[in-house]
């Protein structure tokens, strides 16, 4: 098996060396090489691991827990809810802008780059780091959650005092992974227009946050864009 020289951000590719020297990684690898020369694949090659440049694993201080990138064009850049400049900002992430505004009264933004969040220590990360154009899930069950499963069982052995938001079940299905005697754990429902009434709407978790890092003696988030 040859060994695997990932472009991303040296803390991760130290702390990770494990997982891209394994036998599914190799097999995700064959996969994604194989998808790319039949389909158009999101997010663009560079920016698969784009959640771990924009915050090196010493620095982070908030994990925030998406599914799968979005799958329309332009959309996906590697940072879980987030997209690029200039381009609309999708239904769940109006909703997490609107509970800012109702928990800081910070006003909606006009980007949805949440790059900005990133860069403080929020790593905003998938379970699934890649898509095949317009079919959503398409890149399930071939390698990524075994990959993110180990990211977050890394950062709650190696870290501590870090904050874990986990919107819906999806994301409540992985406090298995975090030792929460170590860790803050805050859960409420997925921002989805389908489920934000049902517990995301007024969950605060940006100020909650804030008040952990707080009295942790870290710096907050700035959550304005």
């Amino acid at each position: 098996m040859r060994e695997i020289d990932p472009k991303i951000e040296i803390s991760w590719k130290h702390a990770l060396k494990d997982e891209f020297n394994s036998e599914y990684f190799y097999e995700l690898k064959s996969f994604l090489v194989e998808e790319k020369n039949k389909h158009v694949i999101y997010p663009p090659g560079s920016e698969i691991f784009s959640a771990f440049d924009n915050t090196p694993f010493e620095e982070v201080k908030v994990v925030i827990i998406g599914q799968d990138p979005y799958h329309g064009q332009g959309q996906a850049h590697g940072l879980c809810f987030s997209v690029p400049d200039g381009i609309k900002a999708p239904p769940s992430l109006v909703n997490i802008f609107k509970e800012i505004k109702n928990d800081l009264g910070i006003e909606i933004p006009d980007t949805a780059n949440l790059e900005k969040w990133a860069q403080q220590g929020v790593l905003l990360l998938n379970a699934t780091l890649t898509v095949r154009a317009n079919q959503a899930g398409s890149h399930q069950n071939k390698g990524w959650e075994n990959f993110t499963d180990s990211v977050i069982k890394k950062l709650s052995e190696s870290r501590s005092g870090l904050v874990f938001l986990l919107w819906g079940n999806f994301a409540k299905a992985k406090q298995q992974l975090i030792d929460q005697k170590k860790h803050y754990v805050l859960q409420a429902a997925h921002p989805s227009p389908f489920s934000a009434y049902n517990g995301f709407f007024g969950c605060k978790h940006f100020s909650k946050t804030n008040e952990i890092l707080n009295k942790l003696g870290k710096k907050e988030i700035d959550w304005s864009l």
